[in-house]
């Protein structure tokens, strides 16, 4: 788990603008972590992930376009149905809201990465090493149909 810098970028929905991004990044040998794109009819919002947030900083500056950085938190899951339903029970039992979240899938080692969008990082750390002990647990209550449970 750790916590990354996530640059929200509003681009105009024509062809090259997102190549133009793609090939700069590239030429500054800058490396792209995650990334999740939305479209309106106007804009578009590209997300993204670098590995060196400070040197991709002027590169979106030059593109003359709106940018917004946030802290995101980076969670490491297992690739497997209810992975990212154990992460948002987690939270959610801990009254911590997730404004959003998007995924990779299939990474070597049968691991995904799960980006989110928290109001409290430091809170959604804590809880979620906390819980470590407890997935097990979870995962099982997750699974087991309720007309199986014996009472």
């Amino acid at each position: 788990m750790e916590k990354l810098v996530q640059f929200s970028i509003f681009l105009v929905n024509k062809p090259g603008m997102l190549s133009q991004i793609f090939r700069d990044l590239a030429k500054a040998k800058i490396n792209v972590l995650g990334i999740a794109m939305m479209d309106s009819m106007e804009h578009g919002v590209l997300r993204l992930i670098v590995a060196d947030a400070k040197q991709a900083r002027p590169i979106f500056k030059g593109l003359n376009v709106p940018v917004t950085e946030a802290d995101v938190l980076s969670v490491t899951l297992g690739n497997r149905p209810g992975a990212a339903a154990d992460l948002c029970d987690r939270l959610s039992e801990a009254h911590i809201n997730i404004g959003y979240m998007y995924c990779t899938t299939g990474a070597k080692g049968g691991k995904t990465t799960a980006i989110i969008k928290v109001p409290d990082i430091k809170k959604a750390i804590k809880v979620l090493e906390r819980s470590k002990n407890t997935r097990r647990d979870m995962k099982v209550k997750l699974r087991r149909p309720a007309a199986t449970i014996r009472r």
